[in-house]
């Protein structure tokens, strides 16, 4: 009910402001700002939000893949800029010099795009009918379009969906989930470690692994499952197209949000669930059994995301203000992208941030963000390349608001691996 009301105080305010400008912040290495070259910018990454110049002023959503950024404007065209080594921008000619220029995706003029989401080689829309589509070049499924086919320069259909009304899709390092409007969830793509759960566990059973603890920092040990996932490739455990998770059949979803490695699924009435690798406590949960298991969180969460490993959730706290509530975090914490102390595998309330009421949150590579309803926007954790936003390449142990934005009314703010992008009414 909270994020209901939420959601269409955010959508009166995108009718009545006319005017919207979308910024970028961070790591320009990919071209994922889409920025010109500026004094405000040192060795091309921008340290405080930046306009981009070369969007239309209609942009009413936006989104972030790892390396690569998407915009939708108020007519559901689509737009984008950044890495396009895998089509993922829907150019026919990838890797040009081009590429950090935003604009216009094709082959999506007979729908109304009204949301976009990416990962780090696949862009995906989904229209105003509930139909997904997708483009780009996996070789992990994540394209959902059939088995073998890894390659789509232009937007396709993604058709074993056509006859579903997506809400929403979020997509990990090479799976990814979507729900639709009767609640239903579906997972397609790399199935390792159950992140989709019990399609994926049939696939995987032979290839489970455990990473014991050797004293290798967990970094290192991460960095080294994820190589070794990557050098076998070729025996990869697939689901090439969309499948319903029959374990939640039962349940009805309203959230859910991929790490790279892990899957979170929030459901009608409050319980969240997680699955995939927990390699850094991600999971949220003592039990390290594999499939779609409960979190250990003892507040009630109203939306969820992911950064690489580490989790954000928006969260009603018991005897707290209807009208406030809280984030909470778990996970990965080697750069404080949790913004807390404490256990970093149990969910715990992010401090600095009480009283406020929370539309949205967002993780990047190592850092998060948090969005108020009152446009404000909070950073914390690795502030390399200046994507904190805050002026400088330090990190922030906790959340930091990010003054250069006040006067001006944020509506939506979404991370990328290492850069975050901004919408702004003015």
């Amino acid at each position: 009910m909270l994020m209901q009301k939420l959601l269409k105080k955010c959508d009166f305010l995108r009718c009545y402001c006319s005017n919207r400008i979308v910024m970028s912040v961070g790591d320009a290495s990919h071209g994922a700002l889409g920025l010109p070259s500026s004094p405000m910018q040192l060795g091309g990454d921008a340290y405080e939000p930046t306009p981009i110049p070369a969007l239309p002023s209609n942009i009413s959503t936006i989104g972030a893949g790892h390396y690569h950024s998407l915009a939708v404007t108020s007519q559901g065209q689509v737009w984008a800029w950044g890495r396009n080594y895998e089509f993922q921008l829907g150019r026919l000619n990838p890797n040009t010099s081009d590429d950090n220029q935003p604009m216009m995706v094709h082959g999506l003029n007979q729908i109304q795009v009204t949301s976009v989401s990416a990962s780090g080689v696949v862009s995906t829309a989904i229209g105003e009918d509930g139909s997904l589509w997708v483009w780009g070049k996996s070789k992990r499924g994540q394209l959902g379009l059939g088995t073998g086919l890894i390659e789509s320069p232009l937007p396709s259909r993604v058709q074993a969906l056509a006859g579903e009304h997506v809400v929403k899709v979020s997509l990990g390092w090479g799976h990814a989930l979507a729900y639709t409007k009767d609640g239903k969830l579906f997972g397609w793509g790399y199935a390792a470690d159950g992140r989709l759960g019990h399609i994926g566990l049939a696939l995987d059973s032979s290839r489970r692994t455990s990473f014991k603890t050797t004293g290798e920092p967990l970094l290192d040990l991460a960095d080294k499952m994820v190589l070794e996932l990557m050098e076998k490739e070729n025996e990869m455990p697939i689901v090439w197209e969309p499948s319903l998770l029959l374990e939640l059949q039962d349940a009805h979803v309203v959230d859910v949000a991929c790490g790279d490695d892990h899957s979170l699924v929030l459901c009608s009435n409050g319980t969240l669930l997680s699955s995939g690798s927990n390699t850094y406590g991600q999971l949220g949960r003592s039990s390290a059994d594999f499939g779609m298991l409960p979190v250990d969180i003892r507040f009630s969460p109203v939306s969820i995301s992911s950064g690489l490993g580490h989790c954000l959730a928006v969260c009603q706290i018991p005897d707290t203000s209807e009208s406030s509530n809280d984030i909470v975090t778990w996970g990965w914490n080697r750069n404080s992208q949790l913004g807390r102390e404490g256990p970093e595998n149990i969910p715990e309330i992010v401090q600095g941030l009480e009283g406020q009421t929370h539309v949205s949150t967002s993780g990047g590579r190592a850092h998060s963000l948090a969005l108020t309803s009152e446009g404000e926007v909070f950073a914390w954790g690795c502030g390399k390349n200046g994507r904190l936003g805050l002026g400088s390449s330090n990190d922030e142990v906790e959340p930091a608001l990010l003054d250069c934005l006040q006067g001006s009314k944020v509506l939506q703010a979404v991370s990328g691996y290492d850069h975050n992008l901004v919408l702004v009414a003015q």
